[in-house]
């Protein structure tokens, strides 16, 4: 296993690539350009954690669940408590979904995301192995756009029992719309796979490879919508900080879902992030970012059920639109 990472899980790669003008480099010397509280650093939250799922909840699935090889977790780690917010959850991946499934969790999306060319082959056999020998978890292949025999690394993974694709705009650089990536939209077209990317602007720091604000936003999203249309894709975090435009573009195209990771706990100062799942609730999927987060791991379980959302929504949300999107039968 290539563990040979740096103190930071996210360092600098200059691409020819699509409109990315961003490095490192500029970025020190930035003030957050935002406004809705997301900039990192930010602080943790002691709060109580439960023993299991909320009672009154119907099966649920966490489809947005983190696993990494023992060091890149480190790393990831380590940049967090520098730059992002402190990790109340330092687990390792087997850990990782003893500790979900344990606490009535049904059924995990297990996710990662190759920092840098050369690693993905890699890291893909470690999910898929992950999911031979847990029942009731799903793993996502990744590669690292434009790196040599990309196609092939995926195609390896989706024989190897991976279920779709998993890339990160902020850490690989890259805007949705950067034609490196055509080639992975046009496999899990053709073969109906998943693939979730991390589109949104937010969260922002200034010690990202890039600037998300200049690489990111919806219309790119909307422009690989209708360059792919039958690629299932999904938007974690509710597209955040475009969360009107991103609910609007839920209504134009039905291939697209969103989920909640982070959104809906009250961590973020939201007026109230439940309403954007109650515009279209039927593609709007739960996830929570575990084990990488700064509060207690069922503190948006719990905050689901006491939104006295209807019973249909509430069904959908923690489970049936995740079972669809990744087409995961009810254990």
């Amino acid at each position: 296993m290539d563990e040979s990472v740096s103190n930071t899980v996210l360092p600098v790669h200059h691409h020819a690539v699509e409109s990315v003008p961003c490095c490192a480099s500029h970025l020190g010397s930035m003030a957050s350009p935002t406004s809705t509280g997301m900039s990192l650093p930010l602080p943790g939250i002691d709060d109580e954690e439960g023993l299991s799922v909320p009672a009154d909840l119907p099966p649920m699935v966490d489809a947005h669940v983190h696993v990494f090889p023992d060091g890149i977790f480190r790393a990831v780690w380590r940049w967090f408590d520098a730059f992002g917010w402190p990790i109340r959850y330092k687990l390792f991946a087997d850990d990782v979904i003893r500790h979900l499934l344990d606490r009535g969790v049904s059924q995990l999306v297990l996710l990662h995301y190759a920092h840098k060319p050369g690693i993905a082959r890699s890291m893909n056999a470690f999910v898929a192995d992950l999911v031979k020998r847990h029942a009731r978890v799903t793993g996502l292949a990744t590669v690292f756009p434009g790196e040599p025999q990309q196609e092939e690394i995926l195609a390896a993974a989706f024989l190897q029992g991976l279920s779709g694709v998993k890339l990160h705009c902020h850490v690989q650089a890259m805007p949705a719309n950067d034609r490196r990536l055509f080639p992975v939209y046009e496999l899990c077209q053709a073969k109906g796979l998943p693939v979730v990317i991390h589109a949104g602007r937010e969260p922002w720091s200034a010690n990202l490879p890039c600037d998300p604000h200049e690489i990111c936003d919806v219309g790119r999203v909307e422009r690989v919508l209708q360059a792919f249309p039958h690629l299932k894709l999904c938007v974690p975090h509710l597209g955040a900080d475009e969360f009107a435009a991103y609910v609007e573009l839920l209504g134009k195209y039905e291939n697209l879902w969103l989920d909640t990771t982070m959104m809906l706990g009250g961590y973020f100062p939201f007026e109230n992030a439940f309403a954007w799942v109650l515009r279209r609730p039927a593609r709007v999927l739960f996830g929570s970012d575990f084990p990488n987060l700064p509060y207690a791991w069922d503190r948006e379980a719990k905050a689901i059920a006491r939104a006295g959302l209807p019973d249909a929504v509430v069904e959908r949300l923690v489970g049936g639109n995740a079972r669809e999107l990744f087409e995961l039968r009810l254990e």
